[in-house]
């Protein structure tokens, strides 16, 4: 399988998240998640003092920007570039131009190598992380792309969906 790179793609200032969703949406009905990985709108936390009480929020690092990690090719170029809110790629002309590693470190998003799943779905794992920590769980779906494994946990006497990262969830 092709290694997707990460492109930046201009929105309406405002629509980011909206636009992250639309695309998202698109690769479930298109069924395009062997070419369309992740979808980003960047933040970071911002602590603000008003009136003597601190208030953490998220804060949009680049307004009206939004990163896809995918293969490049002219189905995924015509899916990103026809989403509601999105006005193009940015690139020279209409010719997208991926970001390198360094510049994706640089700007704080983790382009780290895959973890290999050694568990299977229908296998019981346990959570070692998280807010889960603690918690076990039969794998329902794994998603090599994004890293997560579906796992379903027992919650007021139904079972309920839960995704967590490789790196949080071990074999028993």
């Amino acid at each position: 399988m092709a290694e997707g790179k990460w492109y930046v793609v201009h929105t309406y200032s405002g629509y980011e998240n909206k636009v992250k969703t639309n695309i998202e949406q698109s690769i479930e009905n298109r069924k395009m998640q062997d070419q369309i990985f992740e979808v980003l709108v960047p933040t970071q936390q911002v602590v603000e003092l008003k009136n003597n009480v601190r208030k953490v929020s998220e804060k949009k690092i680049f307004p009206g920007y939004v990163l896809v990690n995918m293969i490049m090719n002219d189905d995924t170029w015509y899916v990103v570039r026809n989403t509601r809110g999105v006005t193009g790629f940015v690139g020279p002309a209409s010719k997208p131009v991926p970001l390198t590693d360094r510049e994706m470190a640089t700007l704080g998003v983790r382009t780290a190598e895959k973890i290999e799943a050694d568990f299977a779905v229908g296998d019981m794992v346990s959570a070692i992380g998280g807010v889960w920590q603690g918690t076990a769980g039969e794998v329902k779906r794994i998603d090599e792309n994004k890293q997560t494994v579906t796992i379903t946990v027992d919650m007021f006497g139904r079972e309920t969906p839960v995704e967590l990262s490789f790196a949080e969830v071990k074999k028993m």
